[in-house]
């Protein structure tokens, strides 16, 4: 592993990485082994930021296909020039959060086959890259989202921890991006991943997440669901009565006494189905305004 690790590292040295795109390659073989244990013969496989394709290489030889999404101009050249030939991988030169899954995936999408994820992206726009692949939490029919079984995504390790969080955890590792990763999917840490197995190193760790999808979402979708959320999560140090107030919701103890929640708790500390709940709640309890 350690003369694998050398070869990654001594190509990786030929390549001038841009700051400006977040460019940190994975030259670890262990965790690069661990993100190809959650693909098989049969997976088709969309991999976006594919960089010098170290971890590409070893998709082609195990999955079905690979599409790769690269940005970046001299990425293009290298992956082009290295993976030359392999008749189950195709290149798109685009940004991905300007890029139509169904249009690359179309067979797939009118057939009703599944993709997987692949992603070692620029910790700037994970939240983006989520959003995008998972869509809006009230979005019942997302075409991305449809067409996704499963993401398997390397982020900043105190990202990761948002993303897995709830209403338990820290108050500062759930919010938003936690029940967008969780309302139509689960999410996990499969490992933690020292920022030692890039080239360039990064000043942090990183884990890698799978956002496995479901086909429905934890509970009911109600007209103010996302707006509750919002609110709650926006004025994280007020009680949840104010936090509504503040947000332009009407008859707000109205409708925290029909949901049976204290008027003191605070929005973190609802999960999932709390926050369904009380936006049914208050979606009701306006009903005669």
């Amino acid at each position: 592993m350690d003369f694998q690790k050398n070869v990654y590292i001594l190509r990786a040295k030929k390549f001038r990485a841009k700051k400006r795109l977040g460019q940190n390659f994975l030259i670890n073989p262990d965790v690069i082994n661990k993100i190809l244990s959650n693909v098989n013969n049969e997976d088709i496989i969309l991999e976006i930021g594919p960089g010098l394709g170290f971890v590409t290489e070893k998709l082609v030889e195990k999955a079905k296909k690979v599409v790769a999404v690269e940005l970046d101009d001299d990425a293009i050249k290298v992956l082009e020039k290295n993976l030359a030939g392999q008749n189950n991988f195709s290149l798109i030169h685009a940004d991905i959060l300007k890029t139509n899954l169904k249009d690359i995936f179309q067979d797939e999408y009118e057939h009703g086959a599944k993709i997987k994820v692949v992603a070692n992206i620029p910790y700037y726009i994970t939240s983006p890259i989520i959003a995008y692949l998972l869509g809006e939490i009230d979005e019942i029919n997302n075409e991305n989202r449809g067409l996704i079984s499963e993401i398997i995504l390397m982020v900043q390790y105190e990202v990761a921890k948002r993303i897995v969080a709830d209403q338990n955890s820290q108050n500062k590792e759930y919010g938003m991006l936690s029940i967008l990763s969780n309302f139509w999917a689960d999410s996990s840490i499969i490992m933690k991943v020292g920022a030692k197995s890039f080239y360039p190193s990064p000043k942090v760790d990183s884990a890698i997440v799978r956002i496995k999808i479901n086909d429905e979402p934890k509970c009911e979708i109600t007209p103010y669901l996302k707006r509750t959320i919002k609110a709650c999560f926006l004025s994280r140090r007020k009680n949840i009565k104010n936090s509504l107030f503040n947000a332009g919701f009407k008859n707000v103890e109205k409708a925290l006494m029909m949901a049976g929640f204290d008027v003191q708790i605070r929005g973190e500390k609802l999960s999932i189905d709390d926050f369904c709940k009380l936006s049914k709640a208050l979606y009701e309890a306006n009903q005669d305004e």
